[in-house]
């Protein structure tokens, strides 16, 4: 049982917050892979959506392969993505013209509804990804004035 002082030094949440989030555990020996957006990715659920009630969503994609074309000019109908880079590299590339290399260790965060295209990968990668809210959606769309189709 904690302390009357650690008691009185919790900040006070409301109950419906209380009860609309939870706990979520994923542990690496048992993971729960799940469909992904993309083939060539495998993807592993770590539950934060259902733990979050939906305000977030947190998965991990990984891959044994390089991709063998770019993934094509899309947008993701969210508020926003960010992942960080465990293992290997992507390079994307922006609406505003720019590339941009993620590597391990980097991290990127990429507004909702923001184009971009994915255009080669490590063989071996691995990303950390976490969206809000926890359905996210991916709409292919024309590239910007300036860039080809892949």
């Amino acid at each position: 049982m904690p302390s009357a002082a650690a008691t009185k030094s919790r900040p006070k949440v409301s109950p419906q917050k209380v009860t609309a989030q939870k706990v979520a555990h994923a542990r690496a020996a048992e993971p729960v892979l799940v469909k992904g957006r993309r083939d060539f990715f495998k993807y592993r659920d770590l539950g934060v959506a259902d733990a979050s009630a939906g305000a977030l969503r947190a998965q991990v994609m990984s891959s044994s392969q390089g991709m063998s074309r770019p993934t094509g000019w899309h947008y993701h109908e969210c508020d926003g993505q960010f992942i960080y880079m465990l293992e290997g590299w992507v390079d994307l590339e922006f609406e505003d013209g720019r590339t941009i290399r993620i590597e391990k260790g980097d991290s990127l965060f990429i507004p909702g509804y923001l184009r971009h295209n994915e255009i080669r990968t490590s063989d071996k990668m691995e990303i950390l990804e976490v969206s809000s809210p926890g359905q996210m959606g991916t709409t292919p769309c024309d590239p910007p004035a300036g860039f080809s189709r892949p």
